[in-house]
């Protein structure tokens, strides 16, 4: 199911990624999601794909995302 908005987000993504890499995830998953449309680990590959985004611009510095 894609995500609306960033108050849609699963809680293990909102409420430890800043805005701006919720903004990363959402729209990296709504496009993963319907690209993979028809595939039956569809939303599982869009998660995947979502975090791969997040990472190429934050990273996880003890408990806190930050930009790289």
């Amino acid at each position: 199911m894609p995500y609306p908005s960033n108050a849609d987000l699963p809680p293990s993504v909102r409420n430890h990624l800043p805005t701006h890499a919720q903004d990363i995830y959402r729209e990296a998953f709504n496009h993963a999601f319907a690209a993979h449309a028809g595939e039956p680990d569809h939303e599982s590959r869009a998660h995947r794909i979502a975090w791969a985004a997040v990472k190429r611009m934050y990273e996880k510095v003890d408990d806190e995302w930050i930009r790289k």
